[in-house]
Formats: structure tokens, C-alpha cells, sequence
């Protein structure tokens, strides 16, 4: 089979019947309960968009989550009026974290995570209405738990993650969400920051590459792809390039500069707070990354971009813009979800050559 040059798309919504929230059932507004991981984290914004057009003034609307993503949410101070980031999103709250939980006075929570102890903690913290996704046997904490169909291994998913988010709040009472991603205030501090990420920020014609996934080696792409698809970009688009990695992943990341021009390069592998990456992403002309927190980032900032797909579902964690593409060789083995690939030969991926990014880059540069 050919490489897929696929189109992101959140396809059709699940729907399920309307348990519209009275006007003093909101007490002094709405809890959310964000996933950990930045990537899922992101597909949950078209939901905070329409929840936030749903509860009412001077209502406000609140996200609980990892301290590591919190100035995600930070930068949309449009849609969230205060963030609670969580030390340790693996375990109960602190007396601090739960004391700032319980004072908000929330009527409403929304669990976009499947954690039981999360409901649990949250019940205790006074919340009266909590709605989630059936999950961990978590339902009788709900005041409405939500079935959505398992995952199955090999097939392609539908819906879409963010279409599961958007279903939860359209239940609620939101309206269809028309496409309408938040507006991102992103604190700059040109003078925190090195002088290679200063350049980088000033540059133009900028080509950012995230070789990583911290979900695992089984959906990073070869180095050798990247490689070519950087050079490609320096020499004829006269470009440069900015390395984006998580820290635990730069050393494996930097395999990707070999060769290239030192001077075209901006290495910021293991370099940037989230702050700064969003402020790259939101300047770069184009983006190639894996299936990633990083993918998904860049796609609701505005750069346009090209992923490879190899373990995991381009059909249920697509980014969330119509100017990616999606690159896609399907094995009878995938989508399998393995953190490593079970036979060593990550087959799935190996089919997709620098070439096909580069194709695929051209025909962005047409829209």
C-alpha cells in the first residue's frame, strides 16, 4: 500500500441526550478536570470553548491540572479564569491544592480524564455535580457518566478524542463547536531567554522539527527522515531550523543536526519552558513532528505542519487543523498503541521517506 497523504479531521460527534445545568446549580461556576498529557490536554479546547459560552456570568470557568501544562491554559485568559496546577497528578492533592479546589465554590466539574481518584477527591471537595466519561468503575461518583466504544487494536477509531470532549459538553447544553480555537496571550521575556532562542524567535522562515514522542520509540519517525527533510528545507527554501525536544529526549533528538549547517541551525533541544515553545511554534513557517504533544501544540497555534502516523490512530488523535497532513502507511499490526514496536521493525513507520514530508510540505504551501 502506498503512503496515505490523509487530511485531519474530528469527523462526527457522539451524541447524547441534554441535561441542561439550572442557574443556581453553577454556584460560582465551572471545574475541569485537564488529562495529563499536553497532547490530549490540547484536544480538549474546542470543548472549553463551547462550555465557556454556556456558563453564565459572573460564573467562572476553572481547569485542574498538571503543573507541567499549566500555562497552557494560562495563555486563554478569554476562556480560563484561573488555573489550579497540581504538584503530582498521580496522587491525591496537597492540603494547599485541595483547600484551592474547595474555595472556588464549583457547582460543576468535568472530568476529561479517566481517574478514579480524581472523581473521588473531587466529590470530597464539595463539587455536587461531577460528569465524565464511564470509566474505572467512577460512575456512581457521577452525577452523569458517558459510554463511549472501546479501543480496539488495528482498526481505526472513530470518534475522534476531541469530539468525545466536545460530546460531554454539547450533553451539557453547548452548542456544536464551529471551529473557533481560543486566542492565546503568551507571556514574552526576551530577556530570560538564551540568545539561541532569541534568534530563533526573530527568524522568518523557520522550519521546527520535534523528533520526539514521550509516549515512546515506537512513534518516532527515523532520524534520517528528519535529517533529510531539514536539509531539504535549508538548502531550497533558504530556510532554518529550529530542534524542539523534551529534555529526557534531546540527546536522541540532536542525531537529527548531524550534518547539517551549523549556521542554519537553532538548537533547542531540552531548552524551552512551554511558554517559549508556544511562542516558536506560533512563529515557525512549518512544522514536521511525530504524534506528539508537540504536533498537537503547533496545530492550534497556527503553523502548519506534516506528521508521520505509525502505532497510534490518525483517525482519533489527528491534530486539530486542516492545514497538517497526515502520513499513514497501514500495516495489518497497526494501529497496535505499543510504547515499542513488538516486532523491532517499526514497519509502520519505515514505509514513510523524507520525500513523502516533503511533498506533502509543498502542497501546504499551495493553501
Amino acid at each position: 500500500m502506498a503512503v496515505e497523504r490523509l487530511i485531519p479531521e474530528i469527523g462526527s460527534i457522539p451524541r447524547f441526550p441534554v441535561t441542561k445545568i439550572s442557574l443556581p446549580d453553577w454556584r460560582d461556576g465551572l471545574l475541569v478536570r485537564s488529562p495529563n498529557w499536553l497532547g490530549d490536554a490540547v484536544m480538549t479546547l474546542p470543548a472549553l470553548v463551547q462550555l465557556k459560552k454556556i456558563v453564565p456570568k459572573p460564573c467562572g470557568l476553572f481547569v485542574v491540572c498538571p503543573q507541567g501544562i499549566a500555562p497552557l491554559f494560562e495563555a486563554m485568559p478569554a476562556i480560563v479564569d484561573r488555573v489550579i496546577p497540581l504538584h503530582d497528578p498521580h496522587a491525591f492533592p496537597s492540603r494547599e491544592e485541595y483547600r484551592r479546589v474547595r474555595w472556588i465554590l464549583a457547582g460543576v466539574g468535568i472530568l476529561f480524564n479517566n481517574s478514579f481518584r480524581d472523581a473521588l477527591w473531587l466529590k470530597y471537595a464539595r463539587i455536587p455535580k461531577l460528569y465524565g466519561a464511564a470509566a474505572r468503575f467512577r460512575s456512581f461518583l457521577l452525577e452523569r457518566s458517558f459510554s463511549f466504544p472501546p479501543r480496539l487494536d488495528r482498526v481505526l477509531n472513530k470518534p475522534h478524542q476531541a469530539a468525545k470532549y466536545l460530546s460531554v459538553a454539547m450533553a451539557l447544553g453547548a452548542e456544536e463547536w464551529d471551529g473557533t480555537l481560543p486566542r492565546f496571550d503568551i507571556p514574552y521575556e526576551p530577556e530570560l531567554y538564551p540568545d539561541t532562542l532569541r534568534a530563533a524567535l526573530g527568524c522568518d522562515n523557520l522550519l521546527a522539527i520535534a523528533p520526539g514522542a514521550a509516549y515512546g520509540d515506537a512513534k518516532r519517525w527515523n532520524t534520517e527522515e528528519f535529517r533529510e527533510t531539514a536539509l531539504w528545507w535549508i538548502r531550497e527554501k533558504g530556510g532554518h531550523v529550529a530542534l524542539l525536544s523534551a529534555r529526557n529526549e534531546a540527546d536522541s533528538a540532536r542525531r537529527v543536526l548531524d550534518g547539517l549547517p551549523e549556521n542554519r541551525v537553532f538548537d533547542l533541544a531540552g531548552k524551552t519552558s512551554l511558554n517559549a515553545l508556544m511562542l516558536l511554534l506560533r512563529n515557525c513557517r512549518m512544522c514536521a513532528a511525530n504524534d506528539s504533544g508537540t504536533m498537537h501544540l503547533a496545530a492550534v497555534l497556527g503553523a502548519p505542519g506534516v506528521v508521520p502516523f505509525g502505532p497510534t490512530d490518525p483517525a482519533a488523535t489527528s491534530p486539530l487543523s486542516a492545514r497538517w497532513r497526515i502520513l499513514y502507511d497501514k500495516q495489518p499490526c497497526a494501529p497496535c498503541f505499543k510504547r515499542e514496536c513488538p516486532e523491532g521493525t517499526k514497519k509502520c513507520l519505515g514505509a514513510i521517506r523524507g520525500a513523502d514530508m516533503i511533498e506533502a510540505m509543498k502542497s501546504l504551501e499551495k493553501i
